[in-house]
């Protein structure tokens, strides 16, 4: 390739939105680009293995000891798990209000190191992954694509249910109550933010926003059939990939004695995060322990405390993308990501929502007919068992389920963005500060 961009990904220190940027730069590298991936400390060498650079950084002072790879939300989410038990319009004080102020301070830690990674780097284009907004890259002068890997709500909209709610779409009787705690508990939090970041170069932070809006490139990944109708139209700038699924996972054979058991196949897998709260993965372990069922279980980061039953195989990480094609039924917590390769896979899902936009993605892959959501502490066995027979017995979902497959398979989103980037880039030429 003569045209050879240095494309430089920047995503939140979590698996979800890593994932999805390594689908993206993995199309990019083969076209030729560079692509380097801006990490925190404790993903060193994980992008590496991968085949791309890194340039390393930090959210917040060293740790004493060593680091897994996103400790630092693992930690925040097994000290916050209680408040998973709430109705979600009491989470918005006591779980995502102080989410949003810890990735907020991350954001004023790093903004210095940021702004020396770019000016070595001298990218053609930076495409971030994250929920809040981080000044030296809007006020820095290289072109900068925005992705939203969360649900769409995340894109407000009147029409839209509130983001993190997990409202219905055709019921709007809480939605007020609901916006009217979120101005209370953010608003503050929001003038702050929005002060530092018009101090570090970075224009006005818009209403209740913790992030701006690309004027290069913004991009969302969300099924059309599941998307949510809005009443106002999103900007020219706007993208839908609908899917952005990666090729990067190793292979995966499914091990004896289940690869020549009978029954439906069926993957658990409640996330990097999800996983950490090793009472309630034993209690889904459990239940589909009698069931007639083959289980594969992504067992997370404390895969030695949970207990397998007979019918099943699992490991601590599991390479997603090559397990999903071959299973029949997936249960899942309901990240963007597993939920829109389940739809890109054509496989029905059982969602058991436990925070941030899972309560979003349950609610609408109910309210769509693509699966169904269950209350994630307070169902009993038998309604998870229930869930699954009726999903793996409806012929017309499993219909539906595979035509939109082969359509979104025939138009990968992540080779969508990968064209978007290069368009963006063919025109714009890099301004340093």
């Amino acid at each position: 390739m003569t045209d050879r961009k240095t494309i430089a990904f920047f995503p939140e220190g979590a698996y979800g939105p890593t994932n999805n940027c390594v689908g993206i730069g993995d199309n990019l590298r083969r076209r030729g680009h560079r692509v380097v991936f801006i990490v925190e400390e404790s993903f060193a060498g994980s992008l590496e293995a991968q085949g791309f650079e890194e340039r390393l950084m930090r959210l917040g002072p060293p740790p004493a000891e060593e680091e897994e790879p996103g400790q630092f939300w693992k930690d925040f989410i097994r000290e916050t798990a209680p408040v998973f038990r709430r109705p979600t319009i009491e989470q918005l004080e006591q779980f995502v209000a102080p989410t949003y102020q810890a990735l907020i301070d991350g954001a004023r830690y790093v903004d210095d190191r940021l702004l020396e990674i770019l000016g070595e780097l001298h990218p053609d284009m930076v495409v971030e992954d994250n929920v809040v907004a981080f000044p030296a890259l809007s006020a820095s002068g290289w072109p900068w694509a925005r992705i939203v890997s969360c649900n769409p709500a995340e894109i407000k909209d009147p029409a839209v249910p509130p983001l993190f709610s997990g409202y219905p779409a055709a019921d709007r009787s809480g939605w007020d109550a609901y916006w009217a705690e979120f101005r209370r508990t953010h608003a503050e939090m929001h003038a702050e933010f929005d002060a530092w970041c018009r101090d570090r170069g970075a224009l006005p932070l818009p209403e209740l926003e913790l992030i701006h809006e690309s004027p290069w490139l913004n991009l969302y990944l969300y099924p059309d059939a599941a998307d949510y109708p809005r009443e106002r139209p999103l900007a020219p700038r706007w993208y839908n990939l609908e899917t952005s699924v990666r090729a990067t996972d190793a292979p995966w054979e499914l091990p004896e004695p289940l690869a020549s058991g009978t029954g439906p196949l069926v993957y658990l897998s409640l996330g990097s995060l999800g996983a950490g709260d090793v009472e309630l993965m034993q209690r889904l372990v459990d239940s589909l322990a009698a069931a007639h069922y083959r289980v594969i279980v992504s067992k997370g980061p404390q895969h030695e405390l949970i207990k397998l039953a007979d019918n099943m195989v699992g490991e601590a990480f599991l390479p997603q993308t090559s397990i999903l094609p071959m299973v029949d039924l997936v249960i899942t917590h309901g990240g963007n990501n597993t939920v829109t390769e389940c739809m890109h896979f054509g496989k029905p899902m059982i969602v058991l929502p436990l925070f941030w936009d899972q309560y979003d993605n349950a609610q609408r892959v109910h309210e769509t007919g693509f699966g169904i959501r269950l209350d994630t502490y307070g169902h009993a066995p038998e309604a998870l068992l229930g869930a699954a027979d009726r999903l793996l017995a409806d012929a017309a979902l499993h219909d539906r389920l595979r035509a939109g497959a082969r359509r979104l398979q025939a138009a990968p989103g992540a080779a969508r963005a990968a064209d978007l980037i290069e368009r963006v880039t063919s025109v714009t030429a890099p301004a340093k500060r």
